[in-house]
């Protein structure tokens, strides 16, 4: 029995890694987009607010203090 389950298993490994892999890559490249533009945030502050505030808890967690004070006070003077 053990013996026809190793197919299903393997396959069944390399499907969850390949799944883990891509969901690396996107939390990579959605945290660089986010680092790197504004209005990239305020989009995401619209659409998914909690996954913006896991970046600002990350980023201040790093020592980068003041980035969401940034946006905050720019998405404030763009409204006016």
């Amino acid at each position: 029995m053990a013996r026809t389950m190793e197919p299903l298993a393997k396959k069944i490994f390399k499907g969850v890694l390949a799944a883990e892999l891509v969901g690396v890559f996107g939390a990579y490249f959605l945290f660089q987009k986010m680092n790197t533009s504004q209005d990239f945030r305020q989009t995401m502050s619209k659409r998914f607010p909690f996954i913006l505030e896991v970046y600002y808890k990350s980023i201040e967690q790093s020592g980068v203090f003041g980035v969401r004070l940034q946006d905050q006070e720019k998405w404030q003077n763009s409204k006016n």
